[in-house]
């Protein structure tokens, strides 16, 4: 009888490695969160469907946000032009909803 090791191969066994590796690594990653700032200013609108998410910047000024859900979960940091539009992902089939914009440092990557 054959080890299950010397039937899988080489590359195979150290891609499953890696991704169980890059797995662990984003589990372990500091939450978004902590690089949020303030709620977003009230003339940033926001309208969810189950598949997008779509930010409005109604203000005078450029604004970087990001979208907050039910889970915890933080979109990435977008900077939004005045009048223009961002999508972020909506709130899915499992009703992951946004709870808030809130804004956010494009540099830190959140």
């Amino acid at each position: 009888m054959t080890n299950l090791m010397n039937r899988i191969s080489r590359p195979a066994a150290l891609a499953a490695t890696a991704a169980a590796g890059l797995l662990m690594a984003m589990a372990a990653a500091p939450s978004a969160a902590a690089d949020t700032g303030t709620p977003a200013p009230e003339c940033m609108e926001y309208f969810q469907s189950w598949r997008y998410t779509n930010v409005h910047n109604g203000c005078a000024d450029t604004v970087s946000v990001t979208v907050e859900y039910t889970n915890g979960q933080w979109a990435p940091c977008r900077v939004i032009e005045p009048g223009a539009w961002a999508t972020f992902a909506g709130y899915g089939t499992d009703g992951n909803y946004v709870t808030g914009v809130r804004t956010c440092d494009p540099a830190s990557g959140a």
